[in-house]
């Protein structure tokens, strides 16, 4: 970071949610050392911001690294930590940004990305050992934020316009285990704040969010709290959880959600599946499929397995992509099926909601309480408190009609 001097730059960020965080800090602290930011066709250095979760991103990565051969390059992310080479072998003379880089600059663990949306980092790193995952080696051991500081971080973004809070980490749940604090009670504690705000808690880990069920179900009631949890459970065969080192079993899985949804019937639950694990069997895809029909998540991540390079799993002998695709293929028909029944549902109701941005001239997107996604075709304020009544839908939101 140190020759980043009175430069003008531009930024890429890829991945989650943590990495839109760390852009914003490298923004700040390269704006203290004199850098503007830019165009691409302006800049005289460019920074990309890397996610390696799956191959195929990995290529984009790539990519994107050999999109600007005429300028200077700096790599910060995931890829900067475990594939240095493979950045190296696009540009020899690429410059790494390292976590610990940002971990020893800056001041702020949190970022206001579009002028309403506040992004707030609870930890770095997690206490899980899946054997498909390369985060773990990118990211670290758990190492956990002081609630003071979050919720300092909280107050500030508040104090200059956001409306929506996303607490992001690579395991919320595994908040404070390394402390003495937790997510329930962090939450709690946010959700005694002042303000016109809302927080949507990020990813938990089934694992750490298991053994926190009822205080996690308890916090999730409270009225700054979004009814919205991730919960990533990947497979629903016991035998390949048991392969990916996921550390609980189908059964523990229900038994959460189902003590989720009797606090708050209203909660709506986001999940993940990997596809095509190498040890998966048709048997163990049947049961995921059925997995997905019993729980009934209103938004499903899906991703083909693909090896990465000095994880467990990549030692396994894969299956063929043919088989990976037309699993995901099934998947992701049974999802959207399931998305349009669970939204065919809400037409006709009426719900108070919350302004959380505006992304095209003419309309605004709203979240309720339970974290739908409501197009409201009319120019509202970021944080505008409202009731619609829902219309129709678009597989992937709602459209409400503001009626007071």
């Amino acid at each position: 970071m140190h020759t980043l001097k009175d430069k003008k730059i531009h930024l890429e960020t890829y991945g989650c949610t943590f990495n839109f965080a760390d852009t914003e800090k490298i923004v700040r602290i390269a704006e203290k050392q004199g850098c503007s930011i830019v165009p691409p066709g302006e800049a005289e250095a460019v920074i990309i911001n890397t996610c390696t979760v799956v191959a195929q991103t990995e290529r984009a990565m790539l990519r994107a690294i050999a999109e600007f051969p005429d300028k200077e390059i700096y790599v910060t992310g995931c890829m900067a930590v475990v594939q240095p080479d493979l950045i190296n072998g696009v540009r020899s003379d690429a410059r790494l940004i390292l976590p610990e880089d940002l971990n020893r600059c800056p001041e702020t663990i949190g970022a206001l990305v579009d002028g309403s949306t506040g992004i707030v980092q609870t930890a770095r790193g997690c206490v899980s050992r899946c054997a498909y995952c390369i985060t773990r080696s990118a990211r670290g051991r758990l190492r956990s934020f002081p609630e003071d500081k979050i919720i300092e971080e909280i107050e500030r973004l508040v104090s200059v316009g956001a409306v929506e809070i996303q607490l992001t980490g690579q395991d919320l749940s595994a908040y404070g285990m390394d402390t003495g604090s937790s997510l329930p009670d962090l939450l709690n504690r946010i959700n005694s704040l002042e303000g016109e705000f809302m927080v949507r808690v990020g990813m938990m880990n089934p694992s750490t969010a298991i053994p926190l069920t009822d205080e996690l179900s308890d916090a999730f009631l409270g009225e700054k709290i979004f009814s919205f949890a991730h919960l990533p459970v990947q497979s629903g065969s016991d035998k390949v959880l048991s392969d990916m080192k996921r550390g609980y079993q189908v059964q523990d899985f229900r038994n959460l959600v189902a003590e989720l949804r009797k606090k708050d019937p209203g909660i709506r639950i986001s999940t993940d599946f990997i596809v095509g694990y190498p040890t998966e069997t048709e048997e163990d895809f049947l049961k995921t499929l059925a997995l997905l029909e019993e729980i009934r998540p209103t938004k499903v991540n899906i991703t083909r397995f693909s090896a990465r390079e000095g994880t467990d799993a990549a030692k396994l002998k894969d299956i063929p992509d043919w088989i990976k695709k037309e699993r995901s293929r099934a998947l992701t028909i049974a999802a959207n099926r399931l998305y349009d029944s669970v939204n065919e549902s809400f037409i006709g109701k009426d719900l108070d909601v919350i302004v959380t941005e505006r992304k095209r001239a003419g309309s605004c997107i709203a979240r309720d309480k339970s974290y739908n996604n409501i197009v409201i075709e009319e120019e509202l304020d970021a944080g505008t408190r409202c009731r619609v009544r829902i219309v129709s839908h678009r597989r992937h939101y709602l459209i409400g009609e503001r009626i007071g």
